[in-house]
């Protein structure tokens, strides 16, 4: 049997990585014999670098950046091509794990930290950044990025914002030019929303990252307010910022990429033309991937979904392997997934403790489950 394992990270308990290494464990106590390739992937998000980092011959340069609170923070860009592209991790600077819960407030996070990333790519010569988009604690429509890229909102007094998203229904004016050195950008988007309205990034996104309804339509007003500046005043900043596919993506540092001339693509969509997974699936009989939590976000251009329009497109099943599942199985079913197993549902169920479990013994469950998969699939 050969069986491709193509994961997702775990957010919060397990990397990519230390989920295929588990569900590959699990597999090969039943089935020694059987081929298993392993290419842990990320639609941008968290352990985008750390995947990329393993599967391109690049360079790997640590870069000191601050959180969404301003605090020092490690980051890194991974540069390729001969130093000509560099890959960067918004979640490094920008990342909801960076935050304790009390301290999660769009409201006040900022994107300041990535726009110094972004700095130090550009200054290492690159000519492409390709920004992994993801995971993020912030709401700010990327004007903390554009800050620290000399590119500053004022208010109506001609004073530079606070740093956060609710200080940009203030925002009037700008000052600065982007100091990009005619590099291209890049956005690796894991969603497809737009920055503004029902699906937005205020509306869809923001409670998660602690705002409440209050919170959200605040948000929402003040990234319109800020969109309708950027189209105004920045040079190159497209029309109907507000509506275009990705710009929602992280907390709208989608919207900021696209307003500084760049574009948007997928992000499990760059990452499987950079590890080869194309030739990966060509070789196998199985396919199996997952993520935290398969639900309906998963279909909309995260790794799950790539995956499994991959594989039914080559005939071959695909299972999802994943902590919680709530996607229908007629709507995954559409998607190409053949089948999905939860962790929660492995440890007995949420009325017996079962999401606690899973949060606590992850790489045991996934152990267990890869073994299930090799006794049911194992030829």
């Amino acid at each position: 049997m050969r069986v491709l394992l193509c994961p997702d990270k775990f957010a919060g308990t397990l990397s990519a990585p230390e989920v295929a290494d588990a569900v590959a464990a699990g597999w090969r106590e039943v089935a020694p014999g059987d081929d298993l390739h392993v290419r842990p992937l990320s639609d941008g998000g968290p352990g985008f670098l750390d995947v990329l980092g393993d599967a391109l011959d690049g360079r790997r340069i640590p870069v000191p950046t601050v959180d969404p609170l301003g605090r020092p923070v490690a980051g890194e860009i991974l540069l390729t091509d001969g130093g000509t592209t560099a890959w960067l991790e918004s979640a490094q600077a920008c990342g909801l794990h960076l935050l304790d819960a009390g301290e999660r407030d769009p409201k006040t996070t900022t994107s300041y930290g990535l726009g110094v990333l972004v700095a130090a790519a550009v200054e290492a010569g690159a000519r492409t950044v390709v920004i992994g988009l993801g995971g993020s604690g912030t709401n700010d429509g990327g004007a903390g990025m554009l800050t620290a890229l000399g590119v500053t909102p004022l208010d109506e007094g001609g004073r530079a914002l606070p740093y956060g998203g609710a200080a940009l229904a203030a925002a009037v004016a700008l000052d600065g030019a982007p100091r990009l050195r005619d590099a291209r950008l890049v956005a690796a988007t894991d969603v497809d929303n737009p920055l503004l309205g029902l699906h937005g990034a205020s509306n869809v996104f923001g409670p998660q990252k602690g705002a409440d309804r209050a919170d959200v339509l605040l948000l929402d007003a003040a990234l319109e307010r800020f969109a309708a500046v950027l189209e105004r005043d920045l040079p190159g900043c497209p029309d109907r910022l507000g509506a275009l596919p990705g710009g929602g993506a992280a907390g709208g540092l989608g919207a900021a990429v696209l307003a500084l001339g760049g574009h948007c693509e997928s992000g499990i969509g760059l990452v499987t033309r950079a590890i080869g997974l194309d030739a990966a699936l060509d070789a196998v009989d199985l396919v199996v991937t997952g993520e935290g939590s398969f639900d309906h976000q998963s279909l909309r251009g995260k790794v799950v979904a790539g995956v499994a329009g991959a594989a039914r497109d080559r005939g071959l099943p695909c299972v999802v392997l994943a902590g919680q599942v709530s996607t229908g199985r007629r709507e995954a079913g559409a998607a190409g997934v053949t089948d999905a197993y939860s962790l929660v549902e492995h440890f007995g169920g949420e009325e017996r403790g079962g999401l606690a479990a899973a949060l606590e013994r992850p790489a045991e469950g996934l152990r267990a489950l890869g073994a299930r998969l090799a006794r049911q699939w194992s030829r």
